[in-house]
């Protein structure tokens, strides 16, 4: 970028290098922005003889150009990209999703600094019209020789983030007590609602059941029926692993365990499997309180029917202190 001053009457198509701002203080050009032959008229109203702009030389690519070439390659899935003042756009989820990341291609994409990218953490649940993402470039102009290595990798290995919709979620809960159902779900029908309402959602198929292998299995397999795209087991006891009850319950309806324990706090003794399609997932002690645990975190995926796996759940370590 070359920057020089330049007599207003000559400015036309030149870029702002700083703000232009009224006698009174009032904004009247913003840094960046291109100046037009409306914007001439302006300046020589306000008496200004000349500016400091600047111009895009050869191999240059202007901000806005550069960053939604890169908001257009780095994801996909349902979000809006809209241009923004200062050489950024923004990714705006068009109806509720999950927004999954690729943390690895993201950093590599950072490192080189001509364009940075900010996203939601990965499994954020995000509502229409929330900011999902940003794009921002070096000031005035990127170099087209690295807006285009960032292209390329982007082109071979992306996208950096998908926005999975949210559509219609079912859910099934099945609440389990040593001695009755009934009373688990006295004790966590109104956390279970309180957290399923953050989503959006409802348990739409609800059982209860004494925490027997036989009657938790029958359950599980009346739930599985319907295909929800969760079921939770909502259990007053605290399982050692998937060799207790509610894990071998999963065993005998066909289930194949994923995961046993998350580095999550609230929330390590997570069991998750997979019957199928449809997960199952164990979360002792998370249905007694409100507060985030990892029901929080892995939800958001489960609703979008994204098939979560153990390596996801062992990166939730990374900010899963959640208390």
């Amino acid at each position: 970028m070359r920057a020089q001053t330049v007599g207003v009457k000559s400015s036309t198509g030149r870029i702002l290098c700083c703000t232009v701002f009224r006698p009174g203080g009032k904004k009247l050009l913003a840094k960046g922005h291109v100046i037009s032959d409306e914007d001439i008229r302006v300046l020589e109203s306000e008496g200004m003889e000349t500016i400091w702009v600047t111009e895009l030389e050869d191999g240059e690519i202007g901000e806005d150009d550069a960053v939604c070439a890169v908001a257009s390659e780095m994801g996909c899935g349902s979000f809006e990209i809209r241009l923004a003042a200062g050489g950024r756009a923004n990714l705006l989820a068009t109806e509720n999703c999950c927004v999954l990341v690729d943390d690895e291609l993201l950093k590599q994409i950072n490192c080189p600094a001509s364009v940075v990218i900010a996203t939601a953490l990965n499994f954020t649940y995000a509502v229409a019209g929330q900011r999902i993402a940003t794009v921002k470039s070096a000031p005035f102009a990127v170099a087209k020789d690295q807006l285009d290595a960032v292209i390329g990798i982007l082109k071979e290995r992306g996208p950096i983030l998908q926005a999975r919709p949210v559509r219609t979620p079912t859910v099934g809960v099945l609440y389990t007590d040593p001695v009755s159902g009934d009373r688990a779900r006295q004790l966590f029908e109104n956390i279970m609602r309180q957290r399923l309402e953050r989503f959006g959602v409802n348990a739409n198929f609800v059982l209860a059941c004494t925490e027997d292998e036989n009657s938790v299995a029958r359950c599980l397999q009346h739930l599985l029926r319907s295909k929800p795209c969760t079921i939770l087991v909502a259990s007053t006891t605290a399982p050692a692993g998937p060799e207790d009850i509610i894990g071998q319950a999963m065993l005998k309806v066909g289930a194949q365990v994923e995961r046993f324990l998350a580095p999550v706090e609230p929330g390590n003794l997570l069991l998750m499997a997979y019957k199928d399609e449809v997960p199952i997932v164990s979360a002792p002690g998370c249905f007694r309180s409100a507060k985030p645990n990892v029901v929080d975190l892995v939800l958001p995926p489960l609703l979008a029917r994204y098939h979560v796996t153990g390596w996801e759940i062992a990166c939730l370590g990374h900010g899963g202190l959640l208390a």
